[in-house]
């Protein structure tokens, strides 16, 4: 059983309401000893934020996610920035740009948003979680603009010269169980070729559950999918490749693992 530090979690989101409470228990026995929750919306940041310190394994990033992006006025800043001086706030996020969708806010308000957002975390000297979603040239282009900032790329979707580019910045990767499946070609090059000192494992959860639970409801204890496909894909053992998460985690979020 690994110890397992999940670096990119949604407990607040309601796909967890009939039984979050029994399952976070449940998760620190099956060897979880460790979770950032991410808000992704004003509520979602209150709720991590609420979690973060109701519960002693789990840490908060409070931030408004780019398809929420019409949230962020100037009071839900302020308010964001309250939270992020709380000793459980530990990264500005989840922020970024998603084009993905038509139905997203315009692409100049989410790149406002996010410049906003990234100015915060450089004033408060705290990491970002980054949501990239078919923005690869626009989110490098804004990070370039922070170079104080260093933090994660969430779901990591590039290729290996935009890891590369983003390494060079002081940023980490995160990998899904998205790196599990058949199809993933382009994630396991990446996972093959970056210095393992800047990789993050994440479950996105109840998203993004790995092989074999794929299109079920995710839970930080599926990380040890994620691991073991990692570790083949290094070739290395489940508890070297993940000994090396671990002290990633603690370096990114400024915090001892216990």
């Amino acid at each position: 059983m690994y110890k397992i530090f999940d670096t990119h979690a949604h407990y607040d989101d309601e796909a967890f309401d009939e039984d979050r409470e029994e399952l976070l228990k449940d998760l620190k026995v099956s060897g979880v000893c460790g979770i950032l929750n991410c808000g992704s919306s004003l509520e979602g940041a209150r709720t991590s934020f609420k979690l973060a310190n109701e519960k002693e394994f789990i840490y908060a990033a409070v931030g408004i996610h780019p398809e929420q992006a019409n949230e962020l006025t100037d009071s839900v800043l302020e308010e964001i920035k309250e939270m992020a001086k709380n000793e459980k706030v530990k990264a500005i996020g989840e922020i970024g740009l998603d084009y993905y969708w038509d139905e997203n806010p315009p692409k100049e308000v989410q790149i406002e948003v996010f410049r906003k957002q990234m100015s915060l975390a450089k004033d408060l000297k705290l990491p970002v979680v980054i949501h990239d979603r078919d923005a690869h040239a626009d989110t490098l282009t804004i990070l370039k603009e922070f170079p104080e900032v260093t933090g994660v790329i969430h779901c990591f979707s590039g290729s290996l010269e935009f890891a590369k580019e983003c390494i060079k910045l002081g940023y980490y990767i995160g990998f899904t169980g998205v790196v599990t499946f058949k199809n993933a070609k382009k994630l396991v090059e990446v996972a093959k070729n970056i210095p393992l000192e800047r990789m993050l494992v994440e479950t996105d959860c109840p998203y993004m559950a790995p092989e074999p639970n794929r299109g079920k409801r995710n839970q930080s204890s599926n990380i040890e999918y994620i691991i073991n496909k990692l570790a083949e894909i290094r070739n290395m053992t489940g508890e070297e490749i993940n000994n090396q998460f671990l002290k990633n985690a603690e370096k990114f979020l400024s915090i001892n693992i216990k």
